[in-house]
């Protein structure tokens, strides 16, 4: 039985512990008060600098484009990813996620004040034109673009289906820059196409949109009844995949996968934490996968990957994925558009972030490059290359550089994917990439070696 002694000297404890919890608070608000006002003397710099514009400027200003400025810059200085998205750019970006838009049909990037093509899109204008992976836009119709953000390039090179437009392109190997004329058109995206390669289901995921994972069983599905019971397994082509929306990665990795979990989502707080795991059910019903990457693999691409990497699922062939480790969210700003903020870091199921690091294959198979990338080689861009991104996680601080994201149009001169075909087909594989060669991953160990859900 306790003594009153024991009581008295619990009940100061309690005391003690309220003291300190008072004390606390009083520092935090003291703090949140002391940041408010900082901030609003900062917000009234604004206002006098944003007044002196308005009154001095040599020109009369749009005071609409003056705030639109001074938001991007806002979003800008967070990092590469954020962004603004006025009503128009909002409206494109939703018309974009549901797999069709107007434009010319290129992945792109700022680098130097310039745009440069991550990659073209198959089909489109900008393939049908030419256009390559690495190369610099430097004008569009005459104008150059230094000055202009990314959303601004990108909306200038938008227009109405039909009207042309004239790039000014500098490419490696090429002396002097050179002009591209290309015409508008609707751009439907086709997030999966499909086929037949032998004994074998070859699967090309070309972005993330709300067709992706619709389109990607609709498509297993009928080349499954085709090949019967002579499926050897599957190729999933994530090769210059620059990803799209996290709900469709999560989806398209819940088709191959039985149990477990998929992806780590964390953000500022510990409860902005969640986890999606997978339910039962395999479309490819267990069969091996072999899964291409390549340095244009990035986002919900290196999130597929990363799963079916982690659970031993699928053998990762090619090369390091682009390394882009964070969430964006969209959130509505009404009529004013919306803003795209990253809230998120993502982590795959082993608990890696692959934030400036990437992917790294189960076997490194580099693609040889035609003669005229050979004359000058170079690594296409990567998120750690990216100015003002998000710093990795690793432990030693190191970041990794891009690699190749070149991919031929011939099968048969892809050497990716022929070794992804001999791999599935056990047939020998190349002498100078034999040490690297995994054993294709079937679906008997799934969720057991991998990791569990956590």
């Amino acid at each position: 039985m306790k003594r009153k002694s024991d009581y008295a000297f619990w009940a100061f404890v309690m005391l003690a512990c309220l003291a300190g919890a008072t004390t606390v608070l009083n520092v935090t608000r003291t703090y949140s008060a002391t940041s408010n006002s900082e901030i609003y003397k900062q917000l009234d710099l604004f206002g006098d600098v944003l007044e002196r514009v308005r009154s001095d400027y040599v020109e009369k200003p749009d005071d609409a484009m003056l705030i639109d400025a001074a938001i991007n810059g806002m979003l800008a200085a967070l990092d590469p990813h954020s962004a603004y998205l006025n009503p128009k750019s909002f409206k494109d970006m939703q018309v974009q996620t549901r797999g069709e838009f107007g434009g010319l049909g290129i992945e792109v990037t700022m680098e130097n004040g310039v745009v440069k093509v991550v990659s073209p899109i198959d089909d489109t204008p900008a393939a049908k034109a030419g256009l390559q992976t690495n190369d610099l836009i430097t004008q569009l119709d005459g104008e150059q673009i230094v000055g202009l953000t990314l959303e601004q390039a990108v909306e200038k090179m938008r227009g109405p289906v039909n009207t042309p437009i004239t790039l000014t392109i500098i490419r490696k190997g090429h002396e002097d820059p050179f002009d591209v004329k290309i015409v508008r058109d609707v751009i439907r995206i086709n997030a999966v196409k499909a086929r037949q390669e032998g004994d074998v289901i070859y699967v090309k995921i070309s972005t993330f949109n709300e067709q992706t994972h619709a389109n990607l069983v609709k498509a297993v599905e009928g080349l499954k009844k085709t090949i019967g019971k002579n499926l050897k397994g599957y190729v999933i082509d994530l090769r210059g995949n620059p990803g799209g929306l996290l709900d469709q990665a999560i989806a398209v990795s819940d088709d191959f996968l039985d149990k477990g979990a998929i992806v780590l989502t964390k953000g500022r707080g510990l409860e902005e934490t969640q986890r999606a795991n997978a339910r039962p059910g395999d479309i490819a019903d267990g069969k091996p996968i072999v899964v291409l990457i390549n340095g244009g693999s990035a986002s919900a691409s290196e999130i597929v990957a990363g799963a079916l990497q982690d659970h031993k699922r699928a053998k990762i062939i090619g090369t390091r994925s682009f390394g882009k480790g964070s969430v964006q969210t969209i959130i509505p700003l009404g009529s004013n558009g919306a803003i795209r903020l990253t809230t998120a870091r993502y982590y795959t199921p082993s608990g890696r972030s692959i934030q400036a690091k990437g992917i790294e294959p189960d076997a490194v198979v580099e693609q040889e490059l035609p003669p005229e990338l050979q004359a000058k080689p170079s690594h296409t861009p990567s998120e750690a290359t990216l100015r003002g991104h998000l710093k990795g996680e690793s432990k030693d601080g190191k970041e990794s550089a891009g690699s190749s994201n070149y991919v031929p149009r011939e099968a048969d001169k892809d050497t990716q994917l022929q070794y992804a075909l001999k791999l599935l087909r056990g047939e020998p594989l190349p002498p100078t990439q034999q040490g690297d060669a995994p054993e294709a991953s079937s679906g008997t160990d799934k969720g057991d070696k991998g990791p569990q859900k956590r």
